[in-house]
């Protein structure tokens, strides 16, 4: 297997759904996310739930994958999360659910939430801003936040990962009621045909 994602445009997902080439779309954003912007008949299957059970959901998928997110990132890890049980057939999405509805391709719009990226954007901003002033007028050693944060946005250009990202999806706001399970997401995917 190829560590380079297999990688499809948005006008090439149009594409296969309009004439009605067999294909699954799997977002594997925070349900939060999906319930604000996702693609028409798209499956809601958040990157934790898809690692913690990449076997079971693989077996349920006999067709043409695409893996869809905010920006490619956790397709792209979903995507080597499939390869690694067999499943070869995934494709990435490139620019995401953004691009797909740029292209005019068919979206859902629903409740409005800030995007994960610029939440961590603000809360980084947002902490180093604490840390310089609190330096300033409270204590020197309240600078080490403004310090750690920027480690660690360093550290996760570096490695394309998000610790404060994966933080802030746990947190209440960015919860829905309607929470994807193994159960349900095992329930709503089609069936593999014999």
């Amino acid at each position: 297997m190829s560590n380079t994602p297999q990688t499809v445009n948005p006008e090439e997902l149009k594409s296969w759904m309009s004439s009605g080439e067999e294909v699954v779309v799997l977002d594997v954003r925070s349900a939060a996310e999906f319930e604000n912007l996702h693609i028409r008949g798209s499956y809601n299957v958040p990157l934790p739930l898809l690692a913690e059970h990449t076997g079971e959901l693989a077996a349920k998928l006999a067709t043409k994958v695409v893996l869809v997110c905010q920006s490619g990132v956790r397709a792209t890890e979903a995507k080597k999360n499939l390869a690694g049980v067999g499943f070869g057939n995934a494709h990435v999405l490139a620019g995401g659910v953004p691009a797909f509805q740029q292209a005019g391709g068919e979206t859902v719009e629903g409740a409005k939430r800030w995007d994960l990226e610029r939440q961590v954007r603000m809360a980084a901003g947002s902490l180093v801003i604490a840390g310089l002033a609190g330096g300033k007028f409270l204590s020197p050693r309240i600078r080490t936040v403004a310090g750690f944060v920027g480690a660690g946005l360093t550290f996760s250009a570096a490695t394309n990962t998000c610790a404060m990202g994966k933080a802030l999806s746990a947190m209440p706001w960015n919860k829905t009621a309607n929470e994807p399970t193994r159960e349900s997401v095992i329930a709503s995917l089609p069936a593999v045909k014999a």
